[in-house]
């Protein structure tokens, strides 16, 4: 298991440190004007580009930016936040963005599997149709949607929760953006687990438990639920990404200063901020490959072949 673990940290670590480079080299091709045009003067502009090397090749300034990333310095914006350290700004929008995503991954994973598990122990019954078609206006309607849905019933109609989103109440305010965002994960999630957990009961080996006197909790638990579980890992995966780096309209509408909102800001400002659009860049990458190992690994965990066929491959 150490050497399958390792080989995966290995090529996560290659595979990031060249989507960096590309991701260096692609800003700083990036059409548009770094600095605020309309408060700065092309010789003003030279200068500033000048002192902070942007004039530099390409590879001395990669080295430069990788020197300090190395530090954990992501530097200083051009344009956004009067030149704030990048790092400081970050912090607040990850925290916004990772607390929301992070509660409607526990709220979309839970119910989804609760669904998907409920569904298919009653296949063909109204409690299965009733969670399929659930599922499928889940997929369906758009989380941006179900949000002022529940802005207007709980918020303007029934003014239990705050219409905006509030920082001194911040787990209060999160519930319905993180509900708007769970929607479409929990209906992944159960749709998912109802197909692989149906067609698992069906498999060989299921019945063979079966035969030999194996029903109920256990069952489903140790021979249904765990070998389903595979395929519902890799599509939870991407999904757990897109929660965390925040949905763009849905902290649009809410109020929320995420993640979402800080990249279309270094975009479609004054000025396209390259270093904002670098650094989260590489945020989004690292997550991404983050996750993913995390995801191979668990192969390794819930189904033991996964690991011995890799370690295989790497003997030989």
């Amino acid at each position: 298991m150490k050497k399958y673990i390792l080989k995966r940290v290995a090529m996560s670590l290659a595979t990031l440190l060249l989507i960096m480079f590309v991701l260096f080299v692609l800003v700083r091709i990036m059409p548009g004007n770094p600095f605020p045009s309309e408060r700065m003067n092309a010789e003003q502009i030279a200068n500033k580009r000048a002192e902070l090397g942007l004039d530099d090749p390409v590879l001395v300034q990669f080295g430069r930016y990788m020197a300090g990333l190395a530090h954990g310095d992501f530097g200083k914006g051009t344009s956004l936040y009067y030149g704030a350290p990048i790092t400081t700004v970050l912090g607040t929008c990850i925290n916004n963005s990772f607390r929301i995503g992070g509660l409607a991954i526990l709220i979309g994973t839970a119910v989804g599997l609760a669904l998907g598990i409920t569904a298919a122990l009653n296949k063909g019954t109204f409690v299965d149709a009733f969670c399929t078609v659930f599922s499928i206006l889940g997929v369906c309607v758009p989380g941006y949607v179900f949000l002022i849905f529940l802005q207007y019933f709980f918020s303007y109609k029934i003014p239990f929760f705050p219409y905006f989103f509030d920082t001194s109440r911040f787990l209060f305010s999160s519930i319905l953006p993180a509900l708007s965002l769970s929607l479409f994960t929990m209906s992944t999630v159960a749709r998912f687990t109802r197909n692989e957990m149906v067609e698992v009961m069906d498999s060989d080996y299921v019945h063979l438990a079966e035969s030999k006197g194996m029903y109920g909790n256990m069952l489903v638990t140790r021979h249904i639920l765990r070998n389903a579980l595979i395929p519902i890992v890799t599509v939870l995966a991407p999904l757990i990404v897109d929660l965390l780096t925040g949905a763009l309209v849905v902290e649009k509408i809410y109020g929320i200063n995420g993640i979402g909102k800080l990249m279309v800001d270094s975009i479609a400002g004054e000025g396209v901020d390259y270093n904002y659009v670098l650094a989260l860049g590489i945020l989004y990458s690292a997550l991404y490959i983050g996750i993913m190992l995390v995801v191979d690994v668990l192969y390794g965990v819930l189904d033991p072949r996964i690991r011995v066929a890799s370690s295989g491959e790497g003997d030989a």
